[in-house]
């Protein structure tokens, strides 16, 4: 019982110190520059949790990763970006128009907003388990969040949960608004990336996520 109360105060104080430092170096960052390295480091440390490496330096993960992947995260942050503008012009174009095609552009470019939204979900973690090049990891991104609908809906379900739990008690907000939905897809995706390396070993020869759909 005594052993059960301290990981789980060792737990509490893990998951409030990295949400705290996700705030902390995403303001570092002026906000629009710094919420993509610090996403980054804290999938990071999310994997690191995940891979039995509960011992990490929190503080220094999230400064290497930070620096590190300064520019290269912000590179690709600068493309989602462009591609969820995009889409916002479109979403505001069809509600002005009137008619059928124009119900049918809504619902078109609402679902294309979905998968896109997806794809950012599904980004983080390949990012931090993954050696891809920047286009390798959009692409892949997009790819795995199509071939994934079981993931996607337990994401979906779990974030649902998270969301309404931080909107009845926005008292826990500081402390694990960033750290909860960043440890819970990291839960999902290993999972379901280790299935698909299991597929690939099954076969015989190392290939890609999309090439399991051929």
């Amino acid at each position: 019982m005594e052993r059960m109360l301290v990981e789980t105060s060792e737990w509490i104080v893990r998951l409030i110190w990295t949400n705290i430092l996700w705030f902390v170096f995403t303001v570092a960052g002026l906000g629009i520059f710094g919420i993509m390295p610090a996403t980054v480091a804290l999938f990071t440390v999310t994997r690191k949790w995940k891979m039995k490496d509960l011992d990490v330096s929190i503080l220094k993960t999230f400064k290497e990763t930070f620096r590190k992947e300064f520019v290269r995260s912000n590179t690709i942050g600068l493309f989602f970006g462009v591609i969820g503008l995009m889409l916002y012009i479109d979403l505001k174009i069809a509600e002005s128009m009137v008619g059928i095609f124009s119900v049918i552009l809504y619902v078109f470019i609402s679902f294309i907003t979905l998968l896109y939204m997806n794809a950012i979900i599904h980004f983080f973690p390949l990012y931090v388990h993954y050696q891809y090049s920047l286009k390798e990891y959009i692409k892949q991104s997009f790819i795995i969040s199509l071939i994934s609908p079981s993931s996607t809906i337990l994401i979906g379900m779990g974030l649902l949960f998270i969301g309404y739990l931080l909107k009845n008690m926005p008292g826990l907000i500081p402390f694990i608004s960033a750290v909860f939905p960043a440890y819970w897809i990291m839960n999902v995706c290993l999972k379901r990336f280790n299935t698909l390396e299991n597929q690939q070993t099954k076969i015989g020869k190392q290939m890609k996520i999309e090439e399991i759909l051929n």
